[in-house]
C-alpha cells in the first residue's frame, strides 16, 4: 500500500517538531529583532545629540557674536553627518543665522523604516554662553533623516530571520531521516503483510518487524494478532443481526407510512388555518385603514364647528359684559375646551395604537404648568367642600426640557379623576424632585385623593381605554375611561412609570414619575421682599402647611394658626407685617382686630369677594386657590406697593400696525371668528373663499403672512400653497396652515406642501398671536 509522503507519520511528526522549532526561533528572532530596534531608536537619538553636544558651544558664540559666516560653516559641518538632512542656526528673533539642507535617502524598503523609526526626527535645542546663562541667544535646529540607521537595522534583522528559517529546514531534513527509519518503515512492512494475508492460517497470525518485538509496533501486532482472532465470531454475530435490523426496518417503513400521511394531512390542515389567518390579517388592517380614515373626518368635521363656537365665545369674553354673563360663557368657553381635550385623548389613543405619537423637547416651567392646570379644574370643579391643593418643590428648576402639552393631558386627566370622585375632603397635587442633577431631573407629580377609592382587583383594569373600576360608577360619575389608559401611554412614552395607590372608601393616589433635562435653574418669576407672615388655617385644611413650605423658601417668617370655625379664635402671639386669611367667614370675624393689617385673602374661585366688600373687610388683595407662586409673591408686593412688572416685551415682538395678512377660508364662521381674533390684534385682514381666490388676490396686493385652510372648494390649501411656492416671488412668503386636521401625516401633508406651520383648529388668540408673532419677526430678520 502507497501512503502519500505528506500522510506518513514521520512527515508528520517532523513537520510538527519543525514547526515548534520555527515558532521557537522566529520568537527568539523577533525578540532580538526588538532589541535590536530599541537600541537603534536609541542609538539614533544619541547620535544626535552627541552632535548637539559638540555643536553647542560653537553655535552658541555664533547666535551671541550673530556671525553669519561662522554659522553657515557650522551648519555645513554637521551636514556632513549622513543622517542630518538639515541644519539651522536661528536667532532669539525667529531670524535662521545659516540654514542648510539636503534631500531624503530614497528606498523602495523606506516606507518599513519610516514606519518603524518615522520618517524624520526634528531636534531644537535653545543657545546660552555661560556668563548670561538666563539670555536665549537663539536655538540650533537639526532634522536627521531615519533611514540611514533604519536601512541598517532592517538588514540585520532579515540576515536574523533568514538564518532562523536556513535552521529550520536543516532541522527538518534531518528529523524526516531519522523519523522514517525508527516509525514509518517498520509500519508500512506491517500494513503490506497485513494486506497480503490470505488463508484462514495466515490471518490468525501477523509477524512481528525485527527490533520491534518489545516496543509500541510490537505491542500493536499482538493486539491486532488477538483483534483477528474475534473477527470470525464478530462476523457470524453481526450476520445474525443484521437479520434482526432488516426486519426492524421492514417494520418501521410500515409505521413511516402512516406517519407520513398523518402528516401530509396535518399539513393541509395548517395551509388552510394560515390562508384563514391571512384573510383575517387583511380584514384587520383594512378596519385599522378605515378607523385612521374615519377619526380623520370626524376629527376634521368635529373641530371645524368647535372652532366656530370657541372662536366667537372668546370674542364675547373680549367685549364689554357683565360679572354673570361672562361666567356663564366662561363656563361655556371651558366645557368647549374639554370637549377638545376628549377629542385630542381619542386621537392620541389612534396615534399610540398606529405607532405615530410625535413627543416634543422645548422648555417650559413645569411648577407653572402643574398651578395652571389646577387652577383652571378648581374653577370647573363645581363643588365647594373640596379643598384642592397645589404643592411644587422649592428646589424646582425655573425650566425644564420636555413636552408640555403630553404632561398637562397627564395632569389634566389625574386631576379631573381625583375632583370627579372626590364628593368631600381633599384633592392634594404634589410635584417633587426624585432625583436632581446637574443636567437632568427625575420629578414625581401625586395627585392624591380622599374621594371613593378603588378595589384592588380593578388596579390593573382601570388602565385598559374604555373601562372603569366599577360598573356602577359610569351611571353614576359619567366618563369615557380614556384618561388612565391615555395617562399610562404618554408616560411609557416619555420613559416614566405610572404607579397607583388606593384603598376602597378611603381614596387614591396616582404617581407619575418622569426624567426630564434642565434648561435653566432661575425661577421665571421674581420672589417677595421677606417678611413676617400670620397664615390661618381652618383645622383640617393641608392649604397652611403648603403655603407655609412655600413662604419659608422665600425667607419670610411664618406662624401658621389653626381655628375651628364655630369656636373662639386663639390669641396672636407675635406681631407679624402681614395675614393670609383663608376664607371670607373668616375675614369677616377679623374685620374689626388690627384693622390696619394688611391682609391677603386666598380662597376658591367662586368664594372671591367683590372690590368694595373685599375693602369693607380690609382685604388689599385675593388669590384664588390653590394659589400659583407667581401669582402670590406678585400679591404679597402689592400688599406693600413694591410690585414692578418685570416682563419686559420680546425682542421678536412685531407691531401688528401696517401688517395685512390673507385669510384663506371657505367656512363663513371660520372666517368670522378668525378675522374677529386678528382685527382684535391690530391687523388688517383680507378674506379669500378658496385657492384661485387668494391667488389672484396675492398678484393684486403685497401681504405679509397668509393663513391657508386645507380644505377648500375648487382649490384647496395643498394646491394653493404649491402654485405660491413655484412663483419666485412668493418663495419666502409665511404660509400658515389653519386646518382641523390634526394628525401626524396632516401637518407632513402641510410641509410637504410648502406651507411654513401649522395650527390645529380650535385654536385660542394666544396661539395664533404666538405663531404670527415669530413668523412675522424672522420674516422682518430676514
Amino acid at each position: 500500500m502507497d501512503i502519500r509522503l505528506t500522510n506518513r507519520l514521520s512527515f508528520k511528526q517532523t513537520r510538527l517538531g519543525v514547526l515548534a522549532a520555527f515558532i521557537l526561533g522566529t520568537l527568539l528572532g523577533l525578540v532580538q529583532v526588538m532589541v535590536d530596534y530599541r537600541s537603534e531608536d536609541a542609538a539614533i537619538d544619541e547620535a544626535v545629540q552627541a552632535q548637539i553636544n559638540v555643536s553647542l558651544g560653537p553655535a552658541s558664540r555664533i547666535a551671541y557674536n550673530i556671525d553669519a559666516e561662522l554659522a553657515l560653516e557650522l551648519v555645513n559641518g554637521l551636514l556632513q553627518a549622513p543622517p542630518i538632512i538639515r541644519a539651522e542656526i536661528i536667532d532669539n528673533n525667529g531670524i535662521a543665522l545659516a540654514s542648510v539642507s539636503r534631500p531624503m535617502a530614497s528606498s523602495r524598503y523606506r516606507f518599513v523604516s519610516d514606519a518603524l523609526f518615522k520618517r524624520r526626527r526634528d531636534y531644537s535645542h535653545p543657545l546660552y554662553v555661560e556668563h548670561t546663562p538666563n539670555e536665549l541667544l537663539g536655538h540650533l535646529v537639526i532634522e536627521v533623516d531615519t533611514f540611514h540607521q533604519g536601512a541598517s537595522f532592517l538588514r540585520r534583522a532579515g540576515l536574523t530571520m533568514l538564518s532562523g528559517f536556513i535552521l529550520s529546514l536543516v532541522l527538518s531534513l534531518i528529523l524526516m531521516v531519522l523519523f522514517y527509519g525508527m516509525l514509518t518503515k517498520p509500519l508500512v512492512r506491517l500494513i503490506q503483510d497485513l494486506l497480503n494475508m490470505k488463508t484462514e492460517g495466515e490471518r490468525s497470525r501477523l509477524p512481528c518487524p525485527d527490533g520491534h518485538e518489545r516496543d509500541e509496533i510490537g505491542a500493536l501486532v499482538e493486539v491486532i494478532n488477538r483483534q483477528l482472532q474475534s473477527i470470525d465470531v464478530n462476523m457470524r454475530q453481526k450476520l445474525r443481526a443484521e437479520e434482526r435490523l432488516r426486519k426492524y426496518l421492514e417494520e418501521l417503513e410500515s409505521i413511516v407510512e402512516s406517519r407520513t400521511n398523518e402528516l401530509q394531512e396535518t399539513n393541509a390542515q395548517l395551509r388552510r388555518s394560515n390562508q384563514d389567518l391571512e384573510c383575517s390579517r387583511e380584514e384587520a388592517l383594512d378596519m385599522a385603514r378605515a378607523r385612521s380614515a374615519f377619526l380623520a373626518n370626524m376629527s376634521h368635521e368635529i373641530r371645524t364647528p368647535i372652532n366656530g363656537l370657541l372662536g366667537m365665545i372668546g370674542l364675547t369674553l373680549d367685549s364689554p359684559l357683565n360679572n354673570e354673563q361672562k361666567q356663564q360663557l366662561s363656563i361655556a368657553y371651558d366645557s368647549g375646551k374639554v370637549l377638545v381635550a376628549l377629542l385630542n385623548d381619542i386621537l392620541d389613543l389612534s396615534k399610540f395604537e398606529a405607532g405615530k405619537l410625535q413627543l416634543e423637547r422645548i422648555p417650559f416651567d413645569l411648577g407653572a404648568l402643574l398651578e395652571e392646570t389646577a387652577s383652571l379644574l378648581s374653577q370647573n370643579a363645581g363643588k365647594q367642600d373640596i379643598e384642592l391643593t397645589c404643592r411644587v418643590d422649592p428646589r424646582l428648576p425655573g425650566m425644564l426640557l420636555g413636552d408640555p402639552t403630553r404632561i398637562r393631558q397627564i395632569i389634566s386627566n389625574l386631576l379631573s379623576n381625583a375632583l370627579k370622585f372626590t364628593e368631600q375632603g381633599h384633592v392634594a397635587l404634589t410635584l417633587n424632585l426624585e432625583h436632581s442633577g446637574s443636567s437632568e431631573q427625575r420629578v414625581r407629580i401625586s395627585v392624591s385623593d380622599t374621594g371613593i377609592g378603588i378595589a384592588d382587583e380593578s388596579l390593573e383594569a382601570i388602565f385598559s381605554p374604555f373601562t372603569q373600576a366599577d360598573a356602577h360608577i359610569s351611571r353614576r360619575f359619567g366618563g369615557t375611561g380614556l384618561g388612565l389608559a391615555l395617562c399610562r401611554s404618554l408616560t411609557d412614552a416619555m420613559g416614566g412609570d405610572l404607579t397607583v395607590q388606593s384603598t376602597l372608601g378611603h381614596g387614591s393616589t396616582f404617581s407619575v414619575s418622569i426624567p426630564l433635562a434642565t434648561h435653566t435653574q432661575q425661577p421665571g418669576f421674581p420672589k417677595p421682599t421677606p417678611r413676617t407672615v400670620t397664615i390661618w388655617n381652618q383645622s383640617g385644611n393641608l392649604q397652611g402647611a403648603v403655603l407655609e413650605e412655600l413662604l419659608t423658601s422665600w425667607g419670610m417668617t411664618c406662624m401658621l394658626i389653626d381655628y375651628q370655625p364655630a369656636a373662639t379664635l386663639p390669641a396672636m402671639t407675635h406681631d407679624s407685617d402681614f395675614w393670609l386669611l383663608d376664607s371670607p367667614a373668616l375675614a369677616q370675624r377679623l374685620k374689626a382686630v388690627e384693622p390696619n393689617k394688611p391682609r391677603l385673602l386666598i380662597c376658591g374661585y367662586r368664594a372671591l369677594l367683590t372690590t368694595n366688600k373685599a375693602l369693607k373687610l380690609g382685604i388689599r388683595q385675593q388669590v384664588a386657590s390653590p394659589p400659583s407662586r407667581r401669582r402670590l409673591a406678585q400679591a404679597i408686593d402689592e400688599l406693600f406697593g413694591l410690585f414692578k412688572d418685570t416682563q419686559a416685551p420680546s425682542k421678536t415682538e412685531v407691531s401688528a400696525a401696517g401688517q395685512r395678512l390673507l385669510l384663506v377660508e371657505d367656512n363663513m364662521v371660520n372666517q368670522m371668528v378668525a378675522k374677529g381674533m386678528l382685527s382684535r390684534l391690530g391687523y388688517e385682514v383680507d378674506l379669500a373663499e378658496h385657492g384661485e381666490i387668494a391667488l389672484s388676490m396675492l398678484e393684486k396686493a403685497p401681504y405679509s403672512l397668509v393663513l391657508m385652510d386645507c380644505n377648500m372648494p375648487v382649490m384647496d390649501g395643498y394646491e394653493a400653497s404649491r402654485r405660491i411656492r413655484a412663483d419666485p416671488r412668493w418663495k419666502d412668503l409665511p404660509i400658515i396652515a389653519l386646518t382641523a386636521n390634526a394628525l401626524h401625516e396632516d401637518r407632513q401633508r402641510c410641509q410637504d406642501a410648502g406651507m411654513s406651520d401649522y395650527l390645529a383648529k380650535p385654536f385660542k388668540r394666544e396661539d395664533l398671536q404666538a405663531i404670527l408673532q415669530r413668523w412675522l419677526s424672522s420674516q422682518r430678520t430676514d
